[in-house]
């Protein structure tokens, strides 16, 4: 049975919409505030996340951009379900990385078969990244290199694939802080720095000069894959290298 997020702060419609989805046959979970939703989706692995822009704690898009940055939840479809009708607003949403934009007042019959349309297009992730030799396989938590396996520590592990499965784009510290070690830590920049020189030491052939893992000079990190042409894109402002 396919479990969504429902994250609404209208109490009313919150449990009209929970009714609903319910009775289509989906397990519902969720929030009327913003607070704490990255780490119930983490927790409770939704299949697909219905979300409002405007919460009274926080921001329906900055639940978004969490969404998309976690590496586990990342190919998770999102469905914004707001007041917010604008066409600035709605190429926003979509520019963020939601799969759908549904203006209220809305039917609940259209959201469901919205909803339908999303899990009938959703393919699984790739379960092993490869990059010329570098080879890490999500279900089982291990690496190789060139058909060796190499040891990695869980959090060295959940950063190589965070970058692995975003080839080319260019990371911020903050940013892969906010993704691997979560908004809840007690940690710094230069924490990132310690874990890429740790990685760079067992997945690169010379560590001096890295293959996979690329130093963006002010700005942070990315890694290559090692495609012909393979261009870099900067996960906020662009930059050229």
């Amino acid at each position: 049975m396919k479990k969504i997020m429902l994250v609404e702060d209208d109490a009313d419609l919150f449990a009209l919409v929970k009714y609903n989805l319910e009775k289509a046959g989906y397990t519902v979970v969720g929030s009327q505030t913003g607070k704490g939703v990255i780490d119930m989706c983490k927790r409770e692995r939704p299949d697909l996340a219905i979300l409002d822009i405007m919460l009274p704690d926080s921001d329906g898009l900055d639940l978004c951009r969490g969404i998309r940055a976690h590496p586990d939840l990342t190919h998770m479809p999102v469905i914004f379900l707001t007041a917010r009708a604008s066409e600035a607003d709605r190429i926003v949403g979509l520019e963020l990385g939601a799969n759908d934009y549904i203006v209220k007042p809305f039917f609940v019959r259209e959201l469901i078969a919205r909803v339908r349309i999303q899990f009938r297009s959703q393919t699984p992730p790739q379960k092993r990244l490869k990059a010329a030799g570098l080879e890490l396989e999500r279900s089982s938590c291990r690496v190789w290199l060139h058909g060796e396996e190499i040891q990695l520590t869980a959090t060295e592990f959940k950063l190589l694939e965070f970058l692995m499965s975003r080839p080319g784009v260019v990371f911020s510290r903050e940013q892969l802080l906010d993704s691997v070690w979560g908004h809840d830590r007690a940690v710094t920049d230069r924490t990132v720095d310690v874990y890429i020189l740790r990685l760079r030491q067992k997945v690169e052939t010379d560590p001096a000069n890295p293959a996979f893992i690329r130093s963006v000079r002010g700005f942070g990190y990315s890694f290559n894959d090692a495609r012909p042409g393979a261009e870099i894109a900067a996960a906020g402002p662009q930059l050229s290298l």
